[in-house]
């Protein structure tokens, strides 16, 4: 495996655009919303690799090396000599399309030989958990890895660059095929969860309702103060921890949305009836510590380092994190090593195992690592 990585700027892209090799088999290109060029530089690439796959998508960020930046494209080109790899795209009319997407990308990809899958999504209109429900449906021994598309703190509109174009409503799997990979990941938090745990007396999908037969918003906003009034971007600040059932690992759940009129509460991710959930808030030191412990469990595959990291972390970290944000960035960096390029976005939603061992779930307010290399 040969990995190339440039970050791509309005006014220079054409430039170190002709520096990437002629024999790349992957181009992962990371866009800002703000990145006006993005369809001139897919044509370029296109234009000059026509063999190649082309993926990507919008983000709330973009990494690069152990740096956070907007308005710009950060690619990464990559040449495979033991690996083979097969793109499968599928569109999605509204979020109840979601598990059908899945499977369908599942089927597509399904194979004795499929060693991995990454998976970048629209970050609007997919439910993100109903999605690796799918997903794991046809592919229950492989790894998943991925995550959803985001547009900065607007949550306002999302893309996905397939190929040569740029679209919405789709999600993207990528196979990697072949015993030649080596591949880790893991996906932690970090967040502190405080208060009583409630229990989900009346949702759907991912609106919750009522918690402990009252109204959802009324509780959730008695929690945050003056910081109700900045609903729902303070909800990214205020995410909450869901157990599924008693013994089941808590997962992370971000508010998208609010309803005064129902009272409601619109996640990222499913929130079923049944389940318990309890508040939670920043702690800075814990999420970089969160970071470091994702890479720590991406790394334990590896007897030699890596060669490629792609880093998807979530929106609510960087804005919780601020200017310290790229610390989360350079503990990974401390942990991996000089060897691997590191990229990677800010997300609506990543896609991981906990672990090795763990089965795949949709995660937020994580940073989920995956390392890729040939053996």
């Amino acid at each position: 495996m040969k990995v190339q990585q440039v970050s791509l700027c309005e006014i220079d892209w054409r430039n170190k655009l002709n520096s990437i090799n002629n024999d790349t088999d992957l181009f992962l290109l990371f866009v800002s919303p703000l990145f006006e060029s993005k369809q001139e530089v897919i044509n370029q690439i296109k234009l000059k690799h026509p063999k190649a796959i082309i993926m990507g998508c919008s983000t709330a960020g973009e990494i690069s090396g152990v740096t956070v930046k907007d308005a710009t494209i950060s690619l990464t080109a990559i040449q495979l000599h033991k690996v083979t790899l097969k793109k499968v795209a599928v569109t999605v009319k509204d979020m109840n399309c979601s598990v059908k997407a899945g499977e369908q990308i599942a089927l597509q990809l399904n194979s004795n030989d499929l060693k991995h899958v990454l998976v970048l999504s629209d970050g609007l209109h997919v439910n993100g958990a109903d999605l690796v429900t799918g997903l794991k449906s046809g592919l229950p021994k492989v790894s998943i890895t991925g995550g959803l598309a985001g547009d900065g703190a607007n949550f306002k509109s999302t893309f996905i660059i397939n190929d040569d174009k740029v679209v919405d409503k789709t999600i993207i799997g990528l196979g990697f095929y072949g015993e030649g990979l080596k591949v880790g990941y893991s996906s932690k938090g970090g967040w502190d969860s405080f208060g009583i745990e409630r229990l989900v007396t009346k949702s759907d999908k991912n609106v919750l309702y009522e918690l402990d037969g009252l109204p959802a918003l009324k509780i959730y906003k008695s929690f945050l103060g003056e910081e109700a009034n900045n609903l729902p971007g303070s909800g990214l600040l205020f995410p909450l921890s869901l157990r599924v059932h008693e013994n089941s690992t808590p997962v992370v759940r971000t508010i998208l949305a609010v309803n005064e009129e129902d009272q409601s509460l619109t996640f990222a991710g499913n929130i079923p009836e049944g389940a318990y959930v309890r508040l939670m808030k920043a702690n800075i030191d814990r999420l970089i510590k969160g970071a470091e412990d994702s890479a720590i469990s991406a790394d334990n595959n590896f007897k030699d380092a890596s060669e490629l990291a792609i880093l998807i972390s979530c929106v609510g970290r960087r804005l919780v994190l601020k200017q310290l944000i790229e610390e989360e960035i350079e503990v990974v960096r401390d942990v991996l090593g000089d060897k691997p390029c590191i990229t990677g976005f800010y997300s609506y939603g990543e896609i991981a195992p906990f672990g090795e061992f763990s089965p795949c779930e949709l995660h937020n307010q994580t940073m989920t690592i995956t390392t890729l290399s040939e053996c």
